[in-house]
């Protein structure tokens, strides 16, 4: 008994999705670069500390406001530290995920971030 193949287009479709693979790579390339350029801000405690980190995921700067400084409560202050930085490096993580969703059509690729 034979089996029969469906016509995938031969050849000339072979290339098209060559063609189409690459294009996807370089505006993979280009978005990640366009990520690691940006920042993304995050605050804690009503605006007392403020990090902001860029699309590589360092640190950039971190601002707290005196008020937030009390030398009898160093654990406070070290909470609102995290969740600030927590919180800007889920934006970044988020906005790259989200933007490289859209180049590839939602395909999850391992190792991509």
């Amino acid at each position: 008994m034979k089996v029969r193949i469906p016509n995938s287009g031969g050849p000339g479709n072979m290339n098209q999705m060559l063609k189409q693979a690459q294009k996807m790579q370089e505006d993979m390339a280009s978005l990640q670069e366009d990520l690691e350029q940006r920042s993304y801000t995050a605050t804690a405690g009503g605006g007392m500390v403020e990090v902001t980190v860029n699309g590589k995921h360092l640190i950039e700067s971190v601002k707290i406001k005196p008020e937030a400084v009390d030398a009898e409560d160093v654990e406070m202050l070290e909470d609102l530290i995290t969740v600030a930085v927590n919180e800007a490096v889920r934006q970044a993580i988020q906005s790259a995920e989200s933007e490289m969703g859209a180049i590839t059509g939602g395909m999850n690729i391992p190792g991509l971030f």
